[in-house]
């Protein structure tokens, strides 16, 4: 993880010095020194996460340089954003040299040295803790052992297998049907599903014995060496000789891979590859099979769905759920009580319990295990009362993968970007349905996406967010929520144990902190509500999720490098208190909290470093116009007052057009302004979500000016005529925009007729339409976008 801290703020600060050379001037040379430095560190990082899980040295050691990276880009963030908003006030001065910019360079290289020398000790003193400089990743110990304890054997088949009866059924139809022309069926899903399990039984079924001539069971796993692969699975199917097996030891690459490839076209094989980590596996391999209409089948399992689908093209995917109610207690039945019925008491429990299993066969497996070796009562309510510990632990840490140990390996394969991404999750609560859209805004803000992934000249740094989503459920690690008409995924979730697997992560990271109100005690451990975590000067708190109200206790009052907060409350802290203590913010979310003040503070405009800000449903009327400060501002919410009122509206500052950054504004449904004249938008080019567009108070055809727009809502009828006027094929069109929603949040509909043909010939690449409101003539069909879905 401190790979990817590093890597993520070397990756910054290469930016700053691209994008903000003219303020860096007097300092560049400091700041290019640290970023070498840094970029020197990473090639010990890989080598230092690996081995943190087993030296606490190295542990605290790794803690001290992500500090010191974060430290870094605080630094030089803080500095270029105070003399670019100087500037802006007054651009004369970027070319007058003055005394106060003096004192800041001076101050500014002063804290560059000291956090360079930090990191040149760090350097140092490496091979005091035995960390090595590498090149290229190779598993720790621990990591290594892992791999080889979930080795699996097709000769050792499970004592205990429930729920699988219709997902063997189906995979082996697929199997032994003539008529089915895929050469690859996959087992796709995330660990401890039961994909060996399943697979072992498809593999020793008495249809599927029948069926093939010849059998052979490799396990992949993450460090694959084809040759072994090929050689084991070649032996297996032709049973050779003593002089045989020594005539394939020598064989060359690409013999054995025809050879073996011949075998399964003269003879009916059925090769199970268990347990495939990457696409680029599969490519080494294949070779090694034949390809077109043949008789021999492959039995694939793989976490990644990515693998599955690249396999073959043609090929099935089954991915089996996770066990229902009745299924997950039968298992834990089996398990627990191998030779009786369990009493009323520990059924009790013992339900309550398979419950936090959420249906993983490998965790009701572990539970049952342990709870075999229980006798008593008093000891199944003490694992009852410590459920998650104990899932975590397992019943034998010496000899056996814990459940936590399986989930594990999903995340240490993730590349950097990805584990600071899952990392977030953490964020929020349990059962939480999380909002693709909102999740994809805070990656942004918080820098986890870069540009140097965009694939496609028009693509937009939620795009590249978005895949990085589609990635972590492609791994199986987060799940689908809600899909929307057009096929988008609407809402995330995890797993409860892959959360417990995040909210672990996050801790030992020093990621994320945890803020929960216990009877008489505060709590910021962000795995177990029970116990408490008291946060002490050293704990370099860098991001909270609040679940509290009145948190801003002395404790946190200490943390000045805080640069995001969400809240998951309603009574909130005054936020005069955040904006005192917490001037390094980047995120800021506040919806659904009540502030108890009508009125934004002016003092939300200290916190220039904000990129995301939501004030949405705080029941705020008023806001400042301080708020143009604000120029790092992506994304704003201000839809403050949910309810529709006569009192409704809400106050806004003039100062909109200033946020040239901004990418993501919601306006409240009812805006009023200080003045009577009409805002500008033509400044915001980045714009690519508008909603609530008041045409009242806007000059509307400053809408033409956002080329980026991809989302636009209007909410005032009497302007649905005027918005449609502004269009003038093919030149004065709305390319980007793929969502329009012209809602009449009044009772009543407007006089004026809507030009519907003209809008969908304005807006060329809509993916969703809503129109209220009186149409004459609808649009011919041959007028309509082509990526229009029916809802």
């Amino acid at each position: 993880m401190a790979e990817s801290v590093v890597s993520f703020v070397v990756e910054r600060l290469a930016n700053l010095l691209i994008e903000e050379v003219a303020f860096l001037q007097g300092v560049q040379q400091l700041v290019e020194q640290m970023h070498i430095e840094l970029k020197r560190m990473q090639c010990f990082l890989k080598d230092a996460d690996n081995k943190q899980e087993e030296n606490e040295s190295v542990r605290n050691w790794v803690s001290e340089i992500r500090d010191a990276a974060y430290d870094a880009q605080d630094v030089i963030e803080t500095f270029t954003l105070e003399i670019a908003f100087k500037y802006r006030k007054n651009p004369v001065k970027r070319y007058v040299p003055s005394f106060d910019k003096f004192i800041k360079l001076h101050k500014v290289g002063s804290q560059i040295k000291v956090i360079k020398a930090r990191i040149s000790d760090l350097t140092r003193s490496l091979q005091t803790y035995g960390v090595n400089a590498v090149r290229e990743e190779g598993p720790s110990s621990a990591l290594e052992r892992q791999r080889q304890l979930r080795w699996s054997y097709s000769h050792i088949v499970e004592d205990y297998v429930v729920g699988l009866d219709e997902n063997i059924k189906l995979v082996v139809g697929q199997l032994v049907n003539e008529e089915k022309q895929c050469q690859v069926v996959s087992i796709c899903g995330m660990g401890g599903l039961g994909k060996t399990t399943l697979a072992k039984e498809v593999y020793h079924h008495s249809s599927v014995r029948r069926h093939f001539e010849a059998f052979a069971w490799a396990c992949i796993s993450q460090q694959c060496q084809k040759r072994d692969v090929w050689e084991g699975i070649l032996i297996k199917l032709t049973s050779p000789s003593k002089d045989e097996r020594d005539r394939i030891s020598v064989l060359k690459d690409d013999e054995l891979a025809k050879e073996l490839s011949q075998v399964q076209q003269e003879k009916r094989c059925l090769v199970v590859l268990d347990d495939i980590w990457s696409t680029d596996t599969w490519d080494l391999l294949h070779p090694g099979f034949p390809s077109g209409k043949v008789g021999s089948k492959i039995l694939l399992t793989t976490r990644i769905r990515n693998v599955a689908l690249n396999s073959d093209p043609g090929g099935f995917v089954h991915e089996p759920g996770c066990l229902n109610e009745e299924a997950s207690w039968e298992l834990f039945q089996k398990k627990a009580f191998p030779r009786k019925d369990p009493d009323q008491d520990r059924e009790k429990l013992g339900r309550e319990m398979v419950a936090k299993c959420g249906g993983l066969p490998l965790a009701i497996i572990v539970l049952g295990g342990l709870l075999a070796t229980k006798e008593t009562l008093i000891e199944w309510d003490t694992v009852h009362r410590n459920i998650k510990s104990h899932l975590r632990r397992g019943s034998d840490q010496g000899r056996k993968s814990t459940i936590h140990d399986v989930l594990a390996l999903s995340y240490h394969d993730l590349p950097y970007q990805l584990k600071l991404c899952f990392l977030y999750l953490s964020h929020f609560p349990e059962d939480f349905d999380i909002p693709t859209k909102k999740l994809v805004r805070l990656w942004v803000a918080e820098g986890f996406v870069s540009r140097t992934y965009e694939v496609e000249e028009d693509e937009m740094l939620e795009d590249v967010a978005e895949r990085h989503l589609v990635g972590l459920i492609n791994r199986c690690i987060v799940q689908v929520g809600v899909i929307g008409a057009s096929g988008r995924i609407k809402s995330c979730r995890l797993h409860d144990l892959m959360r417990d697997l995040c909210l672990s992560k996050a801790k030992q990271e020093n990621f994320l902190h945890i803020v929960r109100r216990e009877p008489g005690q505060e709590t910021t451990d962000p795995v177990s509500s029970r116990s408490a975590f008291r946060v002490t000067s050293t704990a370099r708190i860098r991001r909270l999720a609040v679940l509290s109200e009145r948190f801003l206790t002395e404790e946190y009052q200490r943390h000045p490098q805080i640069r995001s907060i969400l809240c998951f409350y309603k009574d909130g802290e005054p936020i005069e208190s955040l904006c005192k203590y917490f001037k390094l913010l980047r995120v800021l979310d506040l919806e659904g909290v009540q502030l108890g003040d009508e009125v934004l503070p002016k003092k939300i405009g200290t916190l220039i470093h904000l990129r995301f800000l939501s004030l949405k449903k705080t029941g705020i009327r008023k806001l400042p116009s301080s708020i143009g400060n604000l120029v790092r501002l992506e994304t704003l919410n201000m839809e403050t007052i949910d309810e529709m009122s006569w009192e409704s509206s809400v106050v806004i500052p003039s100062v909109i057009w200033k946020l040239e950054q901004l990418r993501h504004l919601y306006l409240p449904k009812w805006c009023d302004c200080l003045t009577d004249d009409k805002m500008g938008l033509a400044n915001l080019r980045n714009l690519q979500t508008l909603v609530n567009f008041p045409a009242n108070r806007f000059d509307i055809r400053d809408l033409l000016s956002l080329t980026n727009l991809r989302k636009l809502v209007l909410n005032e009828p009497r302007h649905f005529q005027e918005f449609g006027e502004i269009f003038n094929p093919p030149t004065n069109i709305l390319t980007s925009l793929q969502s329009l929603s012209m809602k009449a949040e009044t009772l009543s509909l407007p006089d004026k007729v809507v030009d519907a043909r003209r809008v969908v010939q304005g807006c060329p690449r809509l993916c969703k339409l809503h129109i209220e409101g009186r149409i004459e003539t609808l649009p011919d069909c041959d007028q309509f976008s082509p990526f229009l879905t029916a809802s």
